[in-house]
């Protein structure tokens, strides 16, 4: 299957994400990806296809308080995680469209 992504590498279509598509993106940026990363990855797409949209990062941090507690689920956690921040990399790993912010910053 041949994926499609913009210029930016964010995928077009988020139905055609797998897991190895997140893999070279996080390998691009020489992130490696342990289960803390794919519990978060897979809490972006679940919310994406539960609600249609992408989560916004306080909606990420508000379940990831039920799943690991308050004390770890702060922006401080994502961005470690994902240096390149939670839009530019976190979705874009997890194969969603490119946020419209990023569009605006143009």
């Amino acid at each position: 299957m041949n994926i499609q992504t913009d210029q930016d590498g964010f995928l077009l279509d988020p139905e055609d994400w797998n897991e190895e598509f997140a893999l070279d993106v996080a390998n691009a940026t020489k992130l490696e990806l342990s289960k803390d990363h794919w519990r978060v990855i897979h809490m972006i797409r679940d919310l994406y296809f539960t609600s249609g949209i992408v989560p916004e990062l306080r909606t990420i941090l508000k379940n990831l308080r039920n799943d690991i507690g308050k004390d770890k689920a702060t922006r401080k956690y994502i961005y470690a995680l994902f240096p390149y921040g939670y839009g530019q990399q976190g979705c874009k790993i997890a194969g969603m469209r490119k946020p419209l912010k990023l569009w605006l910053d143009l």
